[in-house]
């Protein structure tokens, strides 16, 4: 039997999601070894992201069954407001049915994810935007000059040499110092570093002052048509040079692109992550990354320039959208008018 009205559907409107979702997976299963400072990256990378995104968005953290300390940290961080969406899994997945999850469950229209050992740059968020708007057919923005192995990016290379105003350059054009700051923090000695940044090969896009036709070229993707940037659209980005490839560790897209290449295989929780590249490539979409230094990898170990930032005490999420604010009903307010409001009921309800 149901007794009385139900507030909620005196409610006209509900709070409407950020343009932009930023996605992290975590996976800590303890505070040991090779994860003895797992927790201080994670820390380290949920404070960069606070204090310098400089667009609104929500935070998903989906954390993979991570010990009682981190799952306590990030119910903590939940409920002070710092992560608007936190879901705790009981036993971990592993990374690829994890993005299965957040791919499909991510409210924005833009999904920025990263993994929980990601550092991010002051003004990350609006140049990566900046950059996926210019390119209607981008499927992943990375935020680091890095080099990518060639196979995951065939469709783009095509796209450039077709595509009138591109230039698209071969050769060893990404500065040593770009590729060891990187391949450091993965944990590579110097020798091995520079061994394999003698056997690659670069290839680069520069955009031009436009094409030969006013019109945009039309080109097929996923059985729909999308058009390539048109000369607007890339004003902004004249002569900006990207890096062909892109990383799975940390990007930027559109949640459509992902709901075209999700469920990923998910047999093992780790060496299944490739097939997203696999699937972005074969879709026909755009694999790129930036010549700035817009986000970092850490590791598991807190690099002393990662330690330097204090802890933001509110992310910059913007006005929201929607439904009236309740941030100022905490503590004792809270509790009287929950008081108020149950002995109202019963005197209406209960006699």
């Amino acid at each position: 039997m149901r007794i009385g009205q139900n507030p909620a559907k005196f409610v006209e409107s509900v709070p409407q999601p950020a343009r932009v979702t930023v996605a992290i997976i975590s996976y800590i299963p303890f505070l040991s070894g090779y994860y003895a400072q797992s927790l201080d990256v994670f820390k380290a990378c949920l404070n960069s992201l606070w204090a310098h995104s400089d667009l609104p968005y929500d935070l998903l953290v989906f954390d993979n069954a991570s010990c009682t300390e981190v799952r306590a940290w990030l119910s903590e961080q939940h409920e002070a407001g710092k992560i608007q969406y936190l879901v705790l899994s009981d036993k971990n997945l592993g990374k690829a049915a994890a993005w299965n999850f957040v791919f499909a469950a991510a409210p924005g229209e833009l999904i920025a994810y990263a993994d929980a050992d990601i550092y991010f740059e002051k003004g990350w968020l609006s140049a990566l935007v900046k950059v996926l708007d210019a390119f209607p057919n981008a499927g992943m923005v990375t935020g680091i000059p890095m080099w990518s192995p060639a196979q995951f990016s065939t469709a783009t290379v095509a796209w450039a040499e077709q595509t009138d105003g591109i230039t698209l350059e071969r050769g060893k054009l990404l500065a040593w110092e770009d590729y060891w700051k990187h391949a450091r923090s993965l944990g590579q000695e110097e020798a091995e570093a520079r061994e394999n940044f003698g056997k690659q090969e670069d290839v680069r896009v520069t955009l031009g002052q436009g094409g030969k036709s006013s019109s945009p070229q039309v080109r097929k993707l996923a059985g729909q048509q999308v058009s390539n940037p048109t000369n607007e659209q890339t004003s902004q980005l004249t002569n900006q040079q990207f890096f062909i490839g892109a990383g799975h560790f940390q990007f930027i897209t559109r949640k459509s692109v992902l709901q075209q290449v999700i469920p990923i295989p998910a047999e093992k929780p780790m060496g299944q992550v490739r097939r997203l590249d696999v699937a972005i490539n074969e879709r026909g979409y755009l694999r790129l990354s930036t010549p700035e230094w817009w986000v970092r990898h850490m590791g598991n170990v807190v690099p002393d320039w990662a330690g330097e930032i204090a802890p933001a005490t509110v992310p910059p999420r913007g006005p929201v959208k929607g439904g009236a604010g309740r941030g100022w009903v905490r503590g004792p307010v809270r509790g009287f008018i929950q008081w108020v409001y149950h002995k109202a009921f019963d005197l209406l309800y209960k006699g």
